[in-house]
């Protein structure tokens, strides 16, 4: 595909990413925040789960604390500061009502302009079935998105959490789409986002047996470099952009 993507609105100062575990920010996403962050910009992280279903070699009671001190560092690498576990179940985490007010709410706490969430569809490409976790997560943030500004739609954060609705959400970015529509130059983060995954050691060091870091610089680089021709020849991060 050849279509060019467009630039993504930088008319914003908030932002949310909402995903199902530790490192789905990392595998694509941390090279754009790194550049937002460096403009003065704020994102927050929200993970609905620590990841403990994640390592087969480590017990979830013992994975747990370590994926979200992994996740903590690798966060402050791209300078972000705030990040929330909700602690749903890894691995089985259910679309539905909970799992919408629960990322409404962090909407609410945050008031973010731009919201991003992972792949919410059924494969990868069409060629990889996806996870479980990031379909139910994607797919909640996307209607939370919307759920976060009608005060009737669980009006207990407003009468138990005095989270008044907020409505100033302008678009919701959908990052790992086959199906992209706009792009951030990852030049100026590119470094930071290996380092970035690279935090996330434990995870990595099970999941391959190549040197990891090498691992995390050929997939990130060669990930933003396949965008390139669709962004005027730069490297680049790519998401579907939903506005509202």
């Amino acid at each position: 595909m050849t279509d060019q993507l467009e630039p993504m609105p930088d008319d914003w100062q908030r932002a949310l990413a909402v995903v199902a575990h530790p490192d789905d920010l990392e595998y694509g996403c941390a090279a754009a925040i790194a550049g937002w962050t460096d403009g003065g910009r704020e994102v927050a992280y929200l993970l609905a789960t620590r990841g403990e279903a994640g390592i087969d070699t480590i017990a979830p009671e013992e994975c747990a604390p370590l994926r979200e001190r992994e996740q903590r560092e690798s966060a402050a690498v791209v300078g972000v500061r705030a990040v929330e576990f909700l602690d749903h179940q890894d691995g089985v985490i259910e679309y539905g009502t909970r799992l919408r007010r629960d990322i409404a709410a962090a909407v609410r706490r945050h008031r973010p302009e731009l919201v991003i969430t992972l792949n919410h569809r059924d494969t990868w490409g069409g060629t990889a079935w996806n996870t479980p976790d990031h379909r139910a997560v994607g797919r909640a943030t996307l209607d939370a998105a919307a759920d976060a500004g009608n005060r009737w739609i669980f009006p207990e954060l407003i009468s138990e959490q005095g989270l008044e609705p907020w409505n100033g959400v302008r678009w919701v970015a959908v990052a790992g789409s086959t199906s992209p529509t706009h792009a951030v130059d990852a030049t100026a983060g590119l470094e930071r986002s290996v380092q970035s995954l690279l935090a996330h050691r434990s995870y990595i060091e099970a999941l391959t047996e190549q040197d990891p870091e090498e691992y995390c610089r050929s997939f990130l680089t060669g990930f933003a470099e396949s965008l390139a021709p669709r962004f005027g020849g730069k490297p680049a991060v790519a998401f579907e952009v939903f506005g509202r």
